[in-house]
């Protein structure tokens, strides 16, 4: 059931901007804070950004005329920026002081549209490729990540998984952003529920983190365990109207990968300018 559209509220495009207004800010807090003068709250307002993008890929996904197609595209770009990764992390074209940059968000959307096809199928009880698709890529994870691999094996099962099939739990946003990923699109036509899943994931994944690794020091959460904010993405999916808006789909798939390098040049720029 798709929910009724409004006049009032944000437009998917409205959204679409604000959620990339919010990653640039996260984006140059993350490849310049080696300066000492970006502030945190850039990261902090920053991780909106990915679980409102969550949002409208879900809405997106659900309404597509192509699923195969809308899958197609997420991993494409997600596959050459995971072959960019690991030619940088390989050859050394990191940065001086050895940082590569490790964004690629459309590698886990890719994971995730996977794992909507196996809930779907499910729902539809074809019973074999719903829970093949649900299990093969943590099958995948557990063979390369747990099963020891000669050398050359892991070279090329390592250049795989950055383009061929990104893994679960090595993509981007992580374990937390999996399963926020998996419920909202359960939970899909109720904002409401969708905005709740995504607070108590993220805020429980925290405290959890902050008592396990910091044994509870809780003023950490406004420090370095941060991600926790996601949970006020959910303010934006109350805010939306239904309505698509204008769509720049072009300017939106390429502006990621090319923001993400663009900002990684600048900042090896200004890095060894600063060591000189």
């Amino acid at each position: 059931m798709q929910l009724a559209q409004s006049r009032f509220g944000l437009t998917g495009f409205q959204l679409k901007v604000i959620a990339l207004v919010l990653m640039v800010l996260d984006h140059i807090h993350y490849f310049f804070d080696f300066t000492g003068v970006i502030p945190t709250f850039f990261s902090m307002l920053g991780r909106l950004s990915a679980p409102i993008f969550l949002f409208i890929v879900i809405e997106g996904y659900t309404h597509t005329r192509s699923k195969r197609k809308y899958f197609l595209r997420c991993w494409a770009i997600g596959a050459v920026m995971g072959a960019v990764n690991y030619f940088m992390a390989v050859f050394g074209f990191g940065r001086a002081d050895g940082f590569i940059p490790q964004n690629n968000i459309f590698a886990t959307f890719a994971v995730l549209i996977v794992l909507w096809q196996g809930v779907d199928w499910l729902r539809g009880r074809k019973w074999i490729p719903g829970v093949l698709a649900l299990a093969v890529p943590f099958a995948l994870f557990a063979v390369l990540t747990r099963v020891p691999l000669p050398p050359t094996v892991m070279g090329w099962a390592f250049l795989a998984e950055c383009t061929v099939f990104p893994l679960p739990f090595l993509t981007e946003g992580g374990i937390p952003f999996l399963i926020s990923g998996v419920l909202m699109y359960l939970l899909k036509n109720r904002r409401g529920l969708q905005a709740a899943a995504l607070a108590v994931v993220y805020v429980g994944w925290n405290v959890y983190a902050v008592w396990a690794m910091a044994g509870g020091a809780w003023m950490l959460l406004f420090t370095d365990f941060y991600e926790w904010m996601a949970a006020f993405a959910g303010v934006f999916f109350l805010l939306y109207n239904g309505r698509r808006g204008r769509s720049m789909k072009a300017f939106f798939y390429a502006f990621y990968p090319a923001h993400v390098y663009l900002l990684f040049g600048g900042s090896v720029l200004l890095y060894n300018a600063l060591a000189l």
